[in-house]
């Protein structure tokens, strides 16, 4: 994720809090001063992290806090809070209109932002809330921009409405919006041409846009990779032609994502969604306490629940937990939780969001999903394809002679056989531990190795 390093950070400050019994002033401003950099290191807005500091620290030396039985995790709470209070405190929807009154939302943004594939993404949202979108494609500049929308709206199941590149945006705009009256379209959503970087014909033609349709919502989209600019870049766009809210692409990258902590406090306009992936399926909803929570280590339960929610086979998911419970988990079953897994972001991005092993041990994230892991499990599903149906169903039946059939057709060695059968052997033995390992009444807190 994009805050690995800030969250690395942070959380060796609060470590050293959590150590003292006592705090003094004195420790209070070291451990500021920690953040301080932490932040700056991460690209947030100068103006903004002073601003951060001088909060948090008016707050954290107060009587109540320096007294307190835990002054350590008290001053833990305040970051947290001033945080979320940074970003905006409250999760902010896109403004509808009412009734089946049509909402017209132009997106805007530099090119290479991921623009045209965001808004393709937010059709898809809009649609899985019952909604009946329209795409626009109004970029008749750019090579491919109309084909992309096309094949990223079908691929969402979404109509895209296109009068090719000889007209002029704002007619194809207003031709879209009459088009969605007739056919019930209750959303309509421009996606507009970007420059590589702000001039004026784009903000006239911005503009002209505005004039030739109502537009009810403007969206700035920006590129988390860009850092500081991508700040500076919602500045100009809010002071030209106004918008309402940002989304934030490429969060998931290795970029240190200032512009997520800063683009509220520079702008005075929420960040609505947040890109975390090319599949068009991640784009999630920006809710600022989720995300103080990931960056300082605390995970984000709710945003895991609500993604197993998206994409996972509820029935497939209660059968398999039934069959773990009991110890039957075979291998088509660990065929399918790797499916899964993968349809969840992968395991670091189902980590990063359980508290704790955002950064295991205080130190960075692994990359369960690199390259070499990535060649791992497919080396592992290509075993257990080489598998008969009664001997996945039945792993006791792996004789040396079955797993020597089973190496030839994956076309590994033996030994990565033996590794596998012996590692899945070790994950079934722990199911049936599970309810211990995971603290539950009685159990103690146990380790667990990974499948691979």
């Amino acid at each position: 994720m994009a805050f690995d390093s800030l969250s690395e950070k942070l959380q060796n400050v609060f470590k050293n809090l959590r150590s003292k019994g006592r705090l003094t002033e004195d420790d209070v401003k070291a451990a500021l001063k920690e953040v301080k950099m932490a932040l700056l290191e991460a690209d947030v807005n100068f103006k903004v992290v002073k601003g951060f500091i001088k909060d948090v620290q008016e707050r954290a030396v107060g009587q109540d806090v320096m007294n307190g039985l835990n002054p350590g995790q008290m001053v833990i709470k305040i970051v947290n809070e001033e945080l979320v209070r940074l970003m905006g405190s409250e999760t902010t929807e896109i403004t509808l209109q009412p009734g089946s009154a049509v909402t017209v939302i132009m997106m805007a943004g530099l090119q290479g932002a991921g623009k045209t594939t965001t808004t393709a993404k937010l059709a898809g949202k809009f649609k899985l809330r019952g909604k009946k979108p329209l795409l626009v494609a109004c970029d008749v500049y750019r090579p491919a921009a109309i084909k992309q929308l096309q094949i990223n709206g079908e691929k969402q199941g979404v109509e895209v409405f296109s009068m090719g590149d000889k007209n002029k945006p704002a007619d194809i705009a207003k031709a879209a919006y009459e088009h969605a009256v007739k056919n019930g379209n209750n959303i309509v959503i421009l996606d507009t041409a970007g420059r590589l970087h702000i001039d004026e014909d784009m903000m006239a033609e911005l503009q002209e846009i505005k004039e030739a349709v109502t537009v009810h919502q403007t969206i700035l989209v920006v590129d988390a990779m860009t850092g500081q600019d991508a700040v500076n870049v919602a500045g100009s766009f809010h002071e030209k032609i106004g918008i309402d809210g940002v989304i934030i692409t490429k969060l998931d990258g290795d970029t240190r994502g200032g512009a997520a902590l800063s683009i509220k406090a520079v702008t005075g306009r929420p960040v609505l969604y947040v890109g975390m992936g090319e599949k068009l399926s991640d784009l999630e909803q920006f809710y600022p306490d989720r995300m103080a929570s990931r960056i300082l280590g605390m995970g984000d339960v709710l945003t895991l629940i609500e993604k197993a929610g998206e994409e996972l086979d509820e029935k497939k998911a209660k059968k398999m937990t039934e069959k773990m419970k009991k110890a039957q988990f075979d291998f088509e079953d660990y065929l399918e939780s790797m499916s899964q897994m993968k349809k969840m972001g992968g395991l670091s991005s189902v980590m990063n969001m359980m508290p704790g092993l955002g950064g295991i041990g205080g130190g960075k994230m692994p990359d369960f999903d690199s390259e070499e892991n990535e060649k791992k499990m497919s080396r592992m599903e290509a075993m257990i394809q080489s598998m008969t149906l009664e001997e996945r169903s039945n792993p006791d039946l792996l004789n040396p002679s079955r797993k020597h059939r089973i190496a030839r057709g994956a076309g590994v060695d033996i030994s990565e056989v033996n590794r596998m059968v012996k590692q899945f052997n070790e994950a079934r033995k722990m199911m049936k531990k599970l309810p211990g390992m995971m603290g539950g009444r009685g159990g103690k807190k146990g380790k667990f190795k990974l499948p691979f």
